[in-house]
């Protein structure tokens, strides 16, 4: 079988050794701030030339990116940034910058800094890097005739002298979200349930990675009723939960971090049908189980201290004889009793039972991924993300490192009385609401039944995985939002650390 894996690689990340010495270019990115002292555009090779024709075409407002092919000593892109400007809007800049970049076809890129604040020049670093990082992670095509060739991008030299700049989480953090991206990109008939299962295996035996794999005989037997509906009209009988592990030696096993993802390789709403303009992109209603794995990668080959475990959903929605009904009443694998009311609710179904068998190991964190709502992306917009969990500290720490990383999200209440909108009549719970009034809401409050209290949790609601242009600096439609995120909610926020602390 074909591979399903991202094919290539992304660019090397190089320090410049020598100060004094500039390495042979193809492109040079320079960052700039906005309205730059003379003294700035002269640190720059061929400042001279590149500030007159920032001041000729009116280019020096925060948000300003051009290019002069210069000579020597090789074609400059100029960004200018605001020194006060908050992540998200120095990496949206920065993806103006490396499209610009990407279309010049270099093979080796500079990126420096001149005349920015002290404080400010690693954001700025950091920013660039990541988007001429994402700019190069390709995305499936399957045309029978090639297409033009370029140069790609084989190496990001840093011209700076920053020290605390950690290139490797860089890049860890764009080849997860290049993962994630790819995979919500595959067309349904290619990563299809036994297709997912078979990259899954390839990709832990090349990372080391420990993987099982509950089927449906074996989720039968553990009692897993929510899942096995929405998998039961599937035309293969492929669907099932798999769990990854990654174990770093040394590791404290009882310490292990959860990552939950929906893979819903594709869901037609069921017997609920959805309409055509809402079904056609559904092979992306798997990106929380991409953004899990992503995240699983990055953590991996950033060399995270923790042991972590990857559980994902697998499966599809699909309409036939067998599919679930509304005013079905199954059973999950913790004993709760669910009344269906709609079945393209499906995704907090196959969330259900996979908490469930998450929270039985007694992770110290839990975090769950999801495209869940078109509630939260009606309050949100797919700009934002929303958060739900259990812990204040989890919420106020998600947060913030959102505002830092710039995959921006936003805490929505959880107060117990949401509940009165899912009470049943004939089981412990309804899956949904008739009405859609906080639908985002009432799916977390559902999703927190199977969560024993004792474990903390945050459940993250993808309204910001799709966004047409890109968000950030994240150039495709599919933007893989959560893998940043969460690696600086871990690395940075310390969201894993013991709970007396959070």
């Amino acid at each position: 079988m074909t591979s399903l894996l991202p094919e290539g690689t992304l660019p090397r990340l190089v320090r410049r050794r020598d100060p004094k010495a500039l390495p042979q270019l193809d492109h040079l990115l320079v960052l700039l701030p906005a309205g730059a002292a003379r003294g700035a555009w002269q640190a720059v090779p061929g400042g001279d030339a590149l500030a007159a024709a920032a001041r000729r075409r009116k280019l020096t407002k925060a948000g300003a990116v051009f290019t002069l092919h210069l000579d020597s000593p090789c074609p400059v892109t100029v960004a200018t940034l605001d020194p006060a400007a908050a992540a998200f809007a120095r990496l949206s800049v920065a993806r103006k910058a490396a499209a610009e970049i990407r279309s010049h076809r270099p093979a080796k890129v500079g990126v420096m800094t001149a005349g920015a604040p002290a404080a400010a020049a690693p954001g700025w670093l950091e920013a660039g890097i990541a988007a001429l990082l994402a700019a190069e992670g390709e995305m499936p095509k399957f045309r029978r005739k090639a297409e033009p060739g370029h140069s790609r991008l084989s190496t990001i030299t840093l011209l700076d002298e920053a020290p605390d700049l950690d290139l490797k989480r860089l890049r860890a953090e764009a080849e997860g979200n290049h993962l994630a991206r790819w995979l919500a990109a595959l067309p349904p008939n290619r990563l299809d349930a036994a297709g997912y299962r078979s990259l899954l295996e390839e990709l832990a035996g090349r990372e080391g990675w420990e993987m099982s794999f509950l089927g449906e005989r074996e989720l039968a037997e553990l009692g897993a009723g929510a899942f096995l509906a929405v998998a039961q009209a599937n035309p293969h009988r492929d669907a099932g939960i798999a769990r990854l592990r990654y174990r770093p030696r040394g590791a404290d096993p009882a310490a292990a971090l959860a990552l939950v993802g929906k893979g819903i390789c594709f869901d037609t709403g069921g017997t609920n049908l959805k309409p055509f303009r809402a079904m056609l992109d559904m092979q992306e209603d798997m990106q929380g189980s991409s953004v899990a794995l992503g995240t699983l990668l990055a953590l991996t080959r950033v060399g995270f201290d923790q042991p972590v475990d990857c559980w994902l959903a697998i499966t599809e929605n699909r309409i036939g004889p067998a599919a679930y009904n509304s005013r079905d009443v199954v059973t999950a694998l913790n004993g709760t009793t669910i009344e269906v009311i709609h079945t393209d609710a499906e995704g907090r179904m196959v969330l259900a039972d996979t908490l469930a068998l998450a929270a039985r190991e007694q992770p110290a964190l839990v975090i769950d991924y999801a495209t869940l709502t078109g509630a939260c992306v009606a309050a949100l917009t797919h700009r934002y993300s929303g958060v739900f969990g259990n812990r204040p500290a989890l919420l106020e720490r998600a947060v913030a490192a959102g505002r830092d990383s710039g995959e921006r999200v936003w805490s929505f209440p959880m107060d117990e009385d949401y509940d009165e909108a899912l009470e049943s009549r004939v089981a412990d719970v309804q899956q949904c609401s008739l009405d859609n009034d906080g639908d985002h809401i009432l799916a977390a409050r559902f999703l927190q039944r199977f969560v024993p209290d004792e474990l903390p949790w945050l459940h993250v609601d993808l309204a910001a995985g799709h966004h047409k242009g890109g968000l950030a600096h994240v150039p495709t439609a599919q933007t893989g939002f959560g893998v940043r995120l969460t690696l600086a909610m871990l690395l940075d926020h310390d969201l894993g650390a013991p709970e007396s602390e959070a």
